[in-house]
């Protein structure tokens, strides 16, 4: 495939910095990526898009774990288990990518996210405060099958990984929203390489294009990260709704149609 021209390579830095401080707060970014990389290439591989997405993305996750690691201090006993796990089940979710129809998924994920939505939108005092619902042994599996579901589903699939990483955190662990992200953070990062050891030994990734985005990204990341832990839990839980806000109508819009 040619390189693209300046401009577009401008557009798609654009975009992946504007990714990169979506995901750092509650992620999402690829909302905002993922779309500008089939637009910007229209020529490029389905699995090109991926890799290269996943190649500029793990830069910004990169950056913003180690903001959130420094200055929120996660416990290792929930993030390294959670991330363990989710690795594995990226990897997995990834080798398994071609044989599932993404059309035939949209639906759930639609439901799933309007009941997400609605569920953190009625409940003001959801992840305004840490109130771990499991203790030892149990939190720590909690955590663990958090990362192996949602790992697998951001290898075969993806759009909105982190932000359900933060939801599970928040919903189903009893964090804060800035906890969680912190988490989801860690977790995305480890999805992330997962799904790169897949896709690079293959050369899938178009390097040029990944590598602009990435820095974007990292800039965008860092910015994220530290808006967050500056503004706290309130902020992450209104960006949440309102990023959960568009993935219901980016993806409504597919199954209905309405985009083409």
């Amino acid at each position: 495939m040619a390189d693209p021209s300046t401009t577009v390579l401008a557009l798609l830095a654009l975009a992946g910095l504007a990714a990169g401080f979506v995901d750092a707060v509650v992620g999402g970014g690829g909302l905002i990526q993922l779309p500008a990389l089939l637009l910007g290439l229209p020529n490029a591989a389905p699995v090109q898009i991926l890799a290269t997405n996943k190649l500029g993305s793990i830069c910004g996750t990169s950056i913003s774990s180690v903001t959130y690691y420094r200055r929120v201090r996660p416990d290792p006993r929930t993030f390294l288990p959670l991330m363990l796990l989710a690795f594995a089940g990226s990897a997995a979710g990834a080798v398994v990518a071609s044989h599932l129809p993404r059309e035939a998924f949209d639906p759930i994920v639609l439901v799933v996210l309007v009941v997400v939505g609605a569920y953190v939108l009625l409940k003001p005092s959801l992840g305004g405060a840490t109130a771990l619902r499991f203790a030892g042994h149990h939190h720590t599996l909690a955590a663990m099958g958090t990362g192996l579901v949602i790992g697998f589903y951001d290898g075969a699939l993806g759009p909105g990984t982190g932000s359900f990483f933060v939801f599970t955190l928040v919903g189903l662990l009893g964090y804060n929203f800035l906890e969680a992200s912190a988490k989801a953070r860690l977790a995305n990062w480890a999805t992330n390489f997962a799904a790169l050891c897949v896709f690079v030994p293959h050369g899938a990734v178009l390097w040029k294009v990944g590598l602009v985005m990435g820095v974007a990204n990292l800039v965008g990341g860092y910015v994220g990260a530290r808006t967050a832990v500056a503004r706290g839990s309130a902020f992450v839980r209104v960006f949440f709704i309102l990023v959960v806000s568009a993935f219901i109508v980016r993806i409504g819009g597919e199954v209905l149609g309405l985009w083409g």
